[in-house]
């Protein structure tokens, strides 16, 4: 079975590079923020909101589980060509390789023809802070940041998942994903209800963060320096993040390419100082953010790569045992 599921994940990857995520198509990351928002406005006030909010990230994760199940189970009934193409369509759902590739390059090409005010506006479609008055290296910056974090959030981890649990786990974490950037917030209005969706999103992507961080290292010569400084950077400086985990791909980014991430970022007017990761060997600049791209396009395609040997080397010690 891990065989179908590598197959799938493959399929998966290729489907997204040649489609990506149309805007027009159905989605369902769509139809699972609609569960969220019905939920939440009904859940989130008065007592037990923590507990509230723990019934409704259990509720979620088991419906999408039993559904995904379902339907896959129905297509290997059918033909295990008919399973694994329905595997591969809907782990496809769950990746969005093309799309933050998409995303980073909408900004990367009114910045480099010198166009900010519309750089500006781009950035401020993929990320939370304010972006009015950002120059050339802070949009470069805030853009690249997205990249590195989103390389483990929106392809490795799903891709992780699908290796061990196929399409339905696939769809469990971008479920739990999509809940923690709805709810999983420490403000007055989420603290509470969303700390289930927080905490186990936290766990979900534990261990896909730190092995895409350690390939990205594997598959990038730093641009300068050692490789031994390259990885006591990301060591030293994944952890300063406020997350557990999207420091990983920060760290080993800004280790690769010689700049260096983090610092003053505003939200809604307020200064949040972030912790800076890397050494500002070279300072950020537009082209950067090609560079990013490609970090993004060779780890994935290395963690698949992984995945495939991890995959058929669990195969043949379960067949052998």
């Amino acid at each position: 079975m891990i065989v179908y599921h590598l197959i799938s994940i493959t399929f998966a990857y290729i489907i997204d590079l040649l489609i990506g995520d149309p805007p027009k198509w159905p989605h369902p990351v769509r139809w699972i923020g609609s569960i969220i928002t019905f939920f939440e406005k009904r859940w989130n006030q008065r007592k037990f909101k923590r507990w509230k909010g723990v019934a409704m990230l259990l509720f979620i994760l088991l419906f999408i589980f039993s559904i995904v199940f379902l339907v896959v189970l129905i297509g290997y009934k059918i033909h295990p060509f008919i399973g694994i193409l329905v595997e591969s369509i809907i782990i496809s759902t769950s990746i969005a390789q093309r799309s933050l590739k998409e995303a980073s390059l909408e900004v990367y090409q009114p910045l480099k023809s010198g166009n900010l005010v519309e750089a500006r506006k781009k950035l401020s479609y993929i990320v939370g802070r304010d972006t009015d008055n950002l120059d050339e290296s802070e949009i470069a910056r805030g853009t690249i940041e997205t990249v590195a974090e989103n390389t483990s959030d929106g392809v490795t981890a799903p891709l992780f998942w699908a290796l061990i649990g196929g399409a339905p786990l696939a769809m469990v974490y971008r479920a739990t994903n999509t809940c923690d950037s709805m709810v999983g917030y420490v403000n007055e209005r989420y603290k509470d209800f969303g700390w289930a969706s927080a905490k186990w999103d936290d766990v979900m992507n534990w261990i896909p963060s730190r092995l895409t961080g350690i390939i990205m290292l594997l598959g990038k010569r730093p641009e300068h320096g050692s490789y031994r400084k390259a990885w006591e950077i990301m060591f030293r400086d994944a952890k300063k993040h406020p997350s557990p985990n999207s420091g990983w791909g920060e760290a080993a980014v800004a280790a690769i390419l010689g700049i260096q991430l983090g610092g003053r970022n505003y939200y809604k007017g307020v200064v949040s100082n972030r912790a800076k990761m890397g050494e500002p060997i070279y300072p950020i600049q537009a082209e950067h953010i090609i560079k990013a791209n490609f970090i993004l396009a060779k780890t994935v395609f290395l963690f698949i790569l992984l995945l495939w040997i991890g995959g058929m080397l669990f195969d043949l010690a379960f067949t052998w045992l």
